[in-house]
């Protein structure tokens, strides 16, 4: 974004102003000295080994944040997931939140809609407004939550890197550079130094639970001795600088190469080739509703364009953007002549919306990169048209290594593929919806092939985790109650601090309450899912697996 183009500047100039007026820089004083939290509130001892035929056992999320708030300038999201000082460090508020959180504008923006809220600041011990499902910027992956979920039985998290220049430009305050490239290298050390973090609490090097894992097969053998493996990702919308601006393209087919290398260096493999924004390499699927309509300005301020959709002629479409009227409908025909000149605007078609942009050759580069690396692709945050040509791509090279992490494709791309080898994963949601999702999931799953299911629970994502399940008084989590996934592993209510959360009227503030989460869906989908769910990190090692020559 140039800070010189007129639209850019106002913008910034405003979103500077509402930061100062609210007195941003007035922060909490330091909490006083306190031990670590405990958060696991889980007796038993984690299961290690494989079932009699082999398998591994252990539910996975294949889509998680835990290092992102040392993304987008590291001074948009509040907390760290550990802090060598102590709970009372790691799990404070933001200091531009003020006292009272009214100065909180873009938590109040991302999480109610609204400029104007309050929320009591104190962090640890207390936690009295946050974490909760509702918050974007407070910290949901603190190290602790996680092993409260790793010893109820997960035994694959997939934390996606993560960042966006244009709105770490916009945020008025940073700590540093927006170059979205040195953000996830700085995750991904951070992601190192929380493995070392465990470590060093646990007896020394390589005896932690947390394992950063580079391959399959060290995967494996992390999760047969009943560790959680967490596997590195990138989600982040100009990967190696492949922006785009005006049309033109900002990197080279030497660039994407070396980015891709330096990627396998890092330990990462698992990646996305665009989010939220269009870039050089494919267009993106559509955010809907009032934040489609903020995402669209940030394109613009990224891109020079504002999103383009022609009506779908195919079944598979993206999300329906607005303003998509009778007007709009009537204006959107003449005004796509425009676009070869560069000229656009936010005016839509009737829907289905399909973006116009797909696939770039630079993209097909990137995707055929990744297949001859052994990465996995990520299909979601594709525009329909992207993930086509995508899709198309891995099937002439009969690859496997395919992710829907968090339901962000059409599912009418599913059993392409399920026919692949690649997984589907549901954005975590209530119960009864994530169960729903995941029936239909698993009606396109190809019966010749191992079926294991998950979840991408998109901690620290700036999206809403699971709420309290509506009418959930008559089947309630009845607390202490027993892992879903071993029977020798019973968990109580998750105290941190002076706080203690209830799934049944939470939801899932964090992700020390994914295990109680995961108890509501046994209780709405039966054991079938549990056992699907218990397959998950199976599946995932089957599939990965697959990639290698």
């Amino acid at each position: 974004m140039s800070r010189s183009d007129p639209v850019s500047r106002t913008l910034l100039s405003v979103l500077t102003a509402l930061t100062v007026v609210a007195g941003l820089l007035h922060g909490p004083p330091p909490a006083s000295a306190a031990p670590d939290g405990d958060g696991v509130n889980v007796s038993g001892e984690p299961f290690q080994g494989t079932t009699a035929d082999g398998q591994v056992r252990g539910y996975a999320d294949l889509h998680s944040h835990l290092m992102s708030y040392e993304g987008f300038g590291g001074s948009l999201m509040c907390g760290e997931v550990f802090d060598p000082r102590g709970v009372q460090e790691a799990l404070r508020d933001c200091p531009d939140h003020g006292t009272d959180g009214a100065s909180a504008w873009f938590e109040n923006l991302v999480s109610t809609g609204d400029l104007a809220g309050r929320h009591d600041t104190t962090g640890w011990p207390t936690f009295k407004d946050w974490p909760s499902w509702r918050s974007r910027t407070h910290q949901q992956t603190y190290y602790k939550w996680i092993e409260r979920s790793w010893r109820a039985g997960q035994r694959i998290l997939v934390n996606h890197l993560v960042s966006n220049r244009t709105l770490c430009e916009a945020y008025p305050l940073k700590k540093y550079s927006c170059d979205e490239m040195d953000s996830i290298r700085l995750q991904a050390r951070r992601t190192y130094e929380l493995q070392d973090y465990v470590d060093g609490l646990s007896g020394g090097p390589g005896r932690g639970w947390f394992r950063v894992v580079r391959s399959p097969s060290e995967a494996r053998e992390v999760i047969e001795r009943g560790k959680l493996a967490v596997v590195l990702g990138v989600e982040t919308s100009e990967p190696f600088g492949c922006r785009q601006i005006g049309g033109r393209s900002q990197c080279t087919e030497k660039q994407i190469d070396d980015g891709l290398d330096e990627m396998r260096r890092l330990g990462v493999s698992s990646m996305f080739l665009c989010h939220k924004f269009d870039n050089a390499l494919c267009g993106i699927r559509f955010d809907g509703g009032t934040t489609g309509l903020i995402v669209n300005i940030g394109n613009f301020l990224g891109t020079r364009r504002f999103w383009q959709a022609d009506t779908c002629t195919g079944p598979e479409h993206d999300n329906t953007i607005a303003p998509a009227n009778d007007l709009t409908a009537a204006l959107s025909g003449p005004l796509a002549y425009l676009r070869p000149l560069g000229v656009t605007l936010p005016v839509y078609p009737r829907p289905p919306h399909c973006n116009v942009k797909g696939l770039t050759d630079l993209g097909a580069h990137a995707v055929k990169g990744m297949i001859e690396r052994g990465m996995i692709v990520e299909v979601d945050h594709m525009s329909a048209k992207a993930a086509d040509r995508a899709l198309s791509l891995l099937e002439e090279a009969r690859y496997p290594g395919v992710v829907s992490s968090h339901s962000w494709t059409d599912l009418g791309y599913a059993r392409r593929v399920h026919r692949l080898g690649g997984m589907l994963t549901s954005y975590a949601s209530p119960a009864d919806d994530f169960t729903s999702r995941w029936r239909r999931v698993k009606q396109t799953s190809d019966p010749g092939r191992f079926f294991g299911y998950g979840y991408g629970l998109d901690a620290n994502g700036m999206g809403a985790l699971p709420p309290p399940r509506d009418g959930n008084g008559s089947d309630p989590v009845r607390y202490p109650f027993t892992s879903p996934f071993d029977p020798d592993v019973t968990l109580d209510r998750q105290r941190t601090g002076e706080r203690t959360w209830d799934v049944n009227t939470e939801g899932v503030a964090n992700y020390g309450l994914v295990p109680d989460w995961l108890a509501d869906v046994r209780n709405v989908g039966g054991e079938e899912i549990v056992t699907d769910l218990s397959r998950g990190a199976e599946a995932y090692l089957r599939m990965w697996a697959a990639t290698r020559p």
